[in-house]
């Protein structure tokens, strides 16, 4: 089964003599480059391009062509080698397209050396880029993966090969583009096979045995491709439009020196868990990585084992239908035997499934007790001792932790829910009691509290993440039911105004943000943000909204529509605390708001689904510890920074 991989997604590797096919609709120049454990690229030996095709392990075209085939064999690469990455490249000259956005978007398929694909990408959204970073195969905790990348550079070759660490990068580009123009003579075959006893084995993947997840042990029961494996996301189909995974601080100098690794594993062992051991340019996004791959790794894990079990119980039945149907079975106790084989090799499958399930979870929670101590704060729980050394930062992380993930299978292993920052959509906390079996179990008046004290944790949490100034916060309660909830953000001072109350206060603070929305649209769009008045605040707006839709008329909610779906582009964001029977009375006017906000709870409930495999995993809110004083704390230093930058 191939997979349609989408920007970030990546995908296992089942061997490791591959190609590598590019499709494009006009003539492209197609190389890689080798990177250390780091992702850097130690020097020019490192690059394959046209006029140095072949690399150990690894051969490309020896010039521009609409299509190429990239010969990899991971197994004969540099042993220092944890990652290949394809670039494609517009070749110069006269005649020639000047941008990706005016060419048919590349195609890149991995595949084996028969040609059955195993992972294929499309290259869309280039504008202006002149080189773009295709794909990714990295090698994690001893296993290869592939990931679909999409890195665009408007600097063409010299400004990607510098962003991967490459000393003489214009000279080298320089030198690509001058072997392209000579038009050297094209030729590609696979690199010689490394000899079969020096082939290495992933330690964690028997001869026989398929991987669940990045160097995990292999489940042992052979079951059939479940329905619900690992399927590709096709752009649009995620709630809130789609996601850009780019990141938007890209550097373009090597990344610092990794993690320590981890001393090596015995023969036949799993290899011990490091934090950080992932791609990135930075330990923040290796830890991103890490964390979205530990996710991957226990959906997978969850998969193939409900799968085993779905396996074993149609296989007992189909046998107990077949003893059932002959009535010579029926005589005698023939009919109680067959029962019980039946039974009984079901529970042998289910229990060896079990069994691989287990180990994969064992090492799950071993890379999780590693990881977690090592997050920074934007990735932390509450009750995490980094808190304790919190320092206001001077510029905003990649994604921020809104609580944690878990399957029935081991309710104990919490993987972090992370989001990208700036925020893409809105929060939705509902309170209502319908929600959920443990929110229909909790008073509404608790629920309220509970969801009011969870939206002032996720806005402390915004604040604390922010460079000072960069990030105000708003409140409507128009009853004041929400006072001693919102007690930490009064006291201490960071809300950009008082709580607003009544319908004049909702109206004041709406028209507010309203006018804001218009005004930096108008300047985007004009690129004249020089002409934004200088009252205007430019930084990141939060709105919360509590009892809705107390205080509320239509105009009022005609507005909050709209900052729903415009505020997002130009940092204006809703964290709405409402129970939507409360709004029922509006009808279907307003399920276009509730669709466009990320629903969370504040109490347990497994309403999110992963478009993958179709798990509903259960959320977790984060809170402060009880008797914690780390909320005030934390804020107090937001407070005494911004007091600072304003002397």
């Amino acid at each position: 089964m191939t997979a349609e991989l989408v920007r970030g997604q990546n995908h296992a590797l089942p061997q490791t003599r591959l190609e590598i096919r590019v499709s494009a609709g006009s003539p492209v120049v197609a190389g890689a480059t080798l990177g250390d454990e780091r992702g850097a690229v130690r020097g020019e030996e490192w690059v394959a391009h046209p006029g140095s095709p072949r690399l150990p392990g690894l051969e490309v075209s020896r010039q521009a062509a609409a299509d190429h085939r990239l010969a990899v064999d991971l197994d004969a690469l540099p042993e220092e080698v944890h990652r290949v990455t394809v670039l494609l490249a517009l070749p110069t000259g006269a005649g020639r397209p000047v941008r990706f956005g005016a060419v048919a978007a590349p195609f890149v398929a991995v595949t084996g050396l028969d040609g059955t694909e195993i992972a294929t990408f499309t290259l869309t959204g280039l504008d202006t880029e002149t080189a773009v970073s295709a794909l990714e195969l990295y090698r994690r905790q001893g296993a290869w993966k592939v990931r679909a990348v999409g890195q665009g550079y408007a600097g063409g070759l010299a400004g990607m090969l510098a962003d991967q660490g490459v000393v003489r990068a214009v000279e080298v580009a320089a030198s690509i583009q001058e072997a392209v123009a000579a038009g050297l003579a094209r030729a590609v075959t696979p690199p010689p096979r490394a000899p079969e006893p020096d082939r290495a084995r992933n330690p964690a993947t028997p001869a026989g045995s398929t991987a669940a997840g990045d160097g995990m042990p292999p489940a042992p029961v052979p079951p059939p491709q479940p329905p619900g494996d690992p399927a590709p996301v096709p752009p649009g189909v995620t709630p809130g439009g789609p996601i850009d995974y780019a990141h938007p601080r890209r550097q373009t100098t090597a990344p610092p020196p990794p993690p320590p690794t981890a001393p090596p594993a015995a023969p036949g062992q799993p290899a011990q868990p490091v934090a950080g051991d992932a791609t990135g340019w930075s330990m923040d996004e290796r830890l991103y990585n890490q964390i979205w791959g530990m996710f991957e790794d226990l959906a997978r894990a969850v998969a193939a084992y409900r799968s085993a079990v779905d396996f074993a119980e149609s296989r007992m039945d189909q046998e107990l239908d077949r003893t059932l149907s002959d009535p010579r079975s029926r005589i005698g106790g023939a009919s109680d035997r067959a029962r019980e084989e039946a039974r009984a090799k079901r529970d042998e499958l289910t229990g060896r499934a079990r069994e691989a399930l287990d180990r994969d979870l064992a090492q799950l929670a071993a890379e999780s007790a590693v990881v977690e101590p090592a997050l920074p704060a934007a990735y932390a729980a509450w009750d995490n001792p980094v808190w304790h050394g919190y320092r206001v930062p001077m510029e905003i992380p990649m994604a921020m932790r809104i609580g944690d993930l878990h399957l029935p299978e081991d309710a104990g292993l919490r993987v972090p829910l992370l989001v990208r920052l700036p925020l893409e959509r809105g929060i939705w906390l509902d309170s209502g009691r319908t929600a959920s079996e443990a929110a229909a179990e909790t008073s509404g008046d608790q629920l309220r509290r509970l969801a009011m004290e969870t939206a002032v944790a996720l806005a402390t949490r915004l604040l604390a993440v922010y460079p000072a100034d960069e990030f105000s916060v708003h409140v409507i309660d128009p009853a004041g039911s929400a006072a001693g909830a919102l007690a930490p953000l009064v006291a201490s001072g960071v809300l950009a105004g008082p709580p607003a109350a009544g319908a004049e206060g909702v109206s004041t603070v709406l028209a507010g943000l309203t006018r804001r929305v218009d005004l930096v649209q108008m300047a985007v769009r004009a690129r004249a943000s020089d002409a934004l008045p200088p009252d205007l605040d430019t930084g990141e707006q939060l709105l919360i909204v509590n009892d809705f839709p107390h205080g509320f008329d239509d105009r009022a909610v005609t507005q909050l529509r709209y900052l729903a779906d415009e505020g997002p582009a130009v940092g204006v964001h809703l964290l709405m605390v409402a129970d939507r029977e409360d709004a029922r009375a509006y009808g279907p006017v307003l399920d276009p708001l509730w669709r466009s906000l990320l629903r969370i709870t504040p109490v347990a409930d497994d309403h999110l689904a992963d478009p993958w495999v179709g798990h509903a995993w259960t959320y977790e809110p984060l809170r402060a510890p009880r008797g914690s004083r780390v909320l005030e704390q934390v804020l107090a230093l937001v407070a005494a920074a911004r007091r600072g930058g304003a002397h």
